[in-house]
């Protein structure tokens, strides 16, 4: 049996850098991509029971993306999982907003998995075989104070996953959206404001492999926040709009 290959963007740091870990030391080969070459390197340095290999990569790129898979499947092997969690996280505030600083969400978030979908897809459609994981956010099921940028980008990619899943069912392949709460990132630490329910990124990584090696299609964590957030996306508006600003100060 041949060594399983994962494909992961955004794994400088953060989640996705913890998942390249997790994942080769449980003997999987990582393609690790990201902007940060010297991270990916010293990443790929470290010693595991598979093989961790940076691929740098801008997602946005739309051509680097198709060349990165590319050369992955040509020096590596076919990619059996792509994990796409590349990702930006910018506050959004109506005094002082910047249209510029949406659409660096957009394009990052939200182009950046459509390119790395466009790249890894045509191989996994071929082979009618493989798992796509989407990384988007508790963020995304309900419009919460400033994340007018984020929080769009994160649904989309929540419908985005809901909508390619109709067609992958046929195909062979798994597809996933994974859903985080507030996790200890680099992301999160420039947050000013009390995170409930945070949790370690290592911890993180290990509840995100479990996911990966079942078929449910959302993958969240913690789970009490992720049913908090979606019981409060069912009230009516009039009541969800005051109970977040008396829960947010905002």
């Amino acid at each position: 049996m041949g060594v399983s290959i994962v494909w992961i963007t955004g794994a400088s740091s953060g989640i996705g850098a913890a998942l390249a870990r997790r994942m080769a030391r449980a003997g999987w080969t990582v393609a690790a991509s990201a902007r940060g070459t010297e991270a990916l390197e010293a990443l790929a340095a470290e010693p595991t029971a598979g093989r961790i290999l940076p691929f740098p990569l801008d997602v946005t790129d739309l051509a680097a993306c198709r060349a990165t898979v590319a050369r992955i499947e040509g020096e590596v092997g076919p990619v059996a999982t792509a994990v796409l969690a590349a990702g930006l996280h910018t506050p959004v505030e109506a005094r002082r907003f910047d249209a510029a600083a949406v659409r660096e969400l957009v394009e990052i978030n939200l182009m950046g998995v459509v390119h790395a979908v466009d790249a890894v897809l045509p191989g996994l459609i071929e082979r009618r075989a493989g798992r796509l994981a989407i990384v988007s956010s508790v963020a995304g099921y309900r419009g919460l104070p400033t994340s007018a940028g984020y929080g769009a980008t994160k649904a989309g990619l929540i419908n985005f996953a809901e909508s390619l899943k109709f067609d992958l069912d046929h195909l062979g392949i798994v597809t996933q959206v994974v859903c985080p709460g507030f996790v200890r990132t680099p992301l999160t630490d420039r947050n000013p404001f009390p995170m409930p329910f945070l949790m370690e990124v290592d911890e993180a990584a290990e509840r995100l492999y479990r996911g990966l090696q079942g078929n449910a299609f959302e993958i969240t964590f913690p789970r009490r926040f992720a049913l908090i957030l979606k019981l409060l996306g069912l009230l009516p508006d009039p009541l969800y709009f005051a109970l977040m600003h008396r829960m947010t100060g905002k």
